[in-house]
């Protein structure tokens, strides 16, 4: 079995949730615009502040602070592409960001992990990852990679270049390079991409990877994300900007506030990018949440979040940009009735509100512990959930007329042709058991989380990925030492 022979599961949209009318869209709008034009954005990186400049910002280098005025918003949202592709080793998994499809990816950068065989909780290693990206691989429902924990045991400032070593070696999916966050990771990743790629044209050509670069709340960017961010552009690699704002400590207690905040940061990072590299592929992000009150830590679940997950889709599609949106991320501590509601009411919101990339699925707690359990179950609610954003379709085979007129009343359609046609078309669960009370209880009272590890383990013993070509191995690992 290969990686070419499963394909992506992308939604496809039928019709998209607005929870703010145009008027209140239009008003987040111009109060992100007044505090980038009155309060400003601190971007300390010299040659953004000359190009800020350049292009009619105002710029206190003092404080670094740069003021956006509206005109040059509005110049930028017009230079940014509405849609483009993601691009991966396998083209038939290529995915094509057009306001049409959702796509789903793993969450990121867990620090433990549920060790598969023993259950216990223990700290994660690159292995943690190459595994993942594999079972990733193989599910439908995983359109695109992020690196769901970090390689703990390699040196900290080549964790992302191992991580997307191993997410391209595991993996024929677009891999998305979140933890490329400086511009020595994102120098040597462009220089692993090209290789996969076959050089620096052909990944142009063909971005195999895509980056973002995050705020920091409140009003704050990193330098050297920043640096990174052009390094990316300078490559073709698509670059978008998100933000992971906390209600009541790095943004206002109000969602209203939140997002005014969180949007101005986002339009910040795309009027920078856009002032640099014109027509660059970018955009827009969000993985928001609110503090828990009880404890000063974050929710990551709750009716807060999947709000913010909505209005995050809806301002991207008002300046017409691609979306990717937090979604999944579960507080939940273990892969239970918790986890399950907060899976299912985020992944239901983030795919009706028409957010063109979900990033979310496998992590507990927060997004601290990954779970192999947790992400098939995760793929699964999906899998729900996509078949209902889908709808039906309406044409002369699939209203039956025929067939209901041939059975008549008091009859059943069990083994009419149309029936035996069609049947397979109806979603059959993997995990979730459907057996009769008896049969369930004869059967150990088997769950769906059993299901799903027994599932994980079958996945890591039979499926193998498209390899990489013969010595593109060698050479990343040759990249990877020159940046020791």
């Amino acid at each position: 079995m290969t990686g070419s022979i499963r394909r992506i599961k992308p939604l496809k949209f039928k019709t998209k949730l607005d929870l703010m009318d145009q008027e209140q869209a239009k008003a987040i709008d111009q109060a992100s615009r007044y505090i980038l034009q009155n309060v400003g954005i601190r971007m300390p990186l010299p040659a953004a502040l000359d190009l800020l400049e350049a292009a009619g910002a105002k710029v206190d280098r003092s404080c670094s602070l740069v003021f956006i005025p509206p005109d040059l918003v509005d110049q930028s949202l017009r230079q940014a592409p509405a849609s483009f592709f993601l691009c991966a080793r396998d083209a038939e998994n290529d995915l094509h960001l057009d306001g049409e499809h959702g796509y789903l990816t793993l969450d990121g950068c867990g620090l433990q992990v549920i060790d598969l065989e023993s259950g216990k909780l223990r700290k994660s290693c690159l292995k943690d990852l190459e595994k993942a990206t594999l079972v990733a691989d193989y599910l439908e429902e995983i359109a695109f990679l992020w690196p769901i924990v970090s390689a703990q045991d390699k040196p900290k400032s080549l964790q992302p270049l191992c991580e997307l070593a191993a997410q391209l070696q595991y993996s024929s999916k677009h891999v998305q390079a979140m933890t490329a966050v400086s511009p020595r990771s994102a120098h040597a990743s462009v220089e692993i991409a090209a290789a996969v790629a076959g050089g620096r044209t052909a990944l142009r050509a063909r971005p195999l990877i895509s980056n973002f670069q995050c705020s920091i709340s409140p009003l704050n960017y990193d330098p050297e994300g920043l640096e990174a961010a052009m390094i990316f552009a300078d490559a073709g690699i698509p670059t978008g900007f998100l933000t992971m704002q906390i209600g009541c400590s790095t943004a206002p207690a109000t969602l209203a506030g939140s997002l005014a905040q969180a949007n101005a940061e986002v339009l910040a990072g795309i009027v920078f990018m856009q002032c640099y590299r014109p027509g660059s592929p970018t955009f827009y992000g969000s993985c928001a949440t609110v503090m828990e009150l009880k404890t000063g830590a974050v929710c990551c679940g709750g009716p807060e979040d999947f709000i913010l997950q909505a209005l995050t889709a809806q301002m991207a599609r008002y300046y017409k940009l691609p979306s990717n949106v937090g979604t999944f991320a579960t507080g939940a501590k273990a892969s239970n009735w918790h986890a399950g509601v907060e899976s299912a009411m985020s992944g239901t919101v983030s795919a009706f509100a028409g957010a063109d990339m979900m990033c979310g699925a496998g992590l507990l707690a927060g997004a601290v512990i990954f779970s192999f359990e947790q992400l098939l179950l995760d793929c699964e609610i999906y899998e729900i959930v996509r078949r209902t954003v889908g709808g039906i379709t309406v044409n002369a085979e699939t209203l039956a007329l025929e067939t209901i007129a041939r059975v008549g009343s008091g009859d059943h359609f069990m083994v009419e042709p149309h029936t035996l046609e069609h049947m397979r078309e109806l979603w059959q669960p993997v995990l979730i058991n459907r057996s009769p009370y008896s049969k369930w209880l004869a059967e150990g009272c088997r769950e769906a989380e059993e299901n799903a590890r027994e599932k994980a383990l079958w996945i890591l013993e039979n499926h193998h990925p498209l390899p990489l070509e013969v010595g593109l191995k060698e050479e990343i690992e040759k990249i990877i030492t020159a940046y020791l």
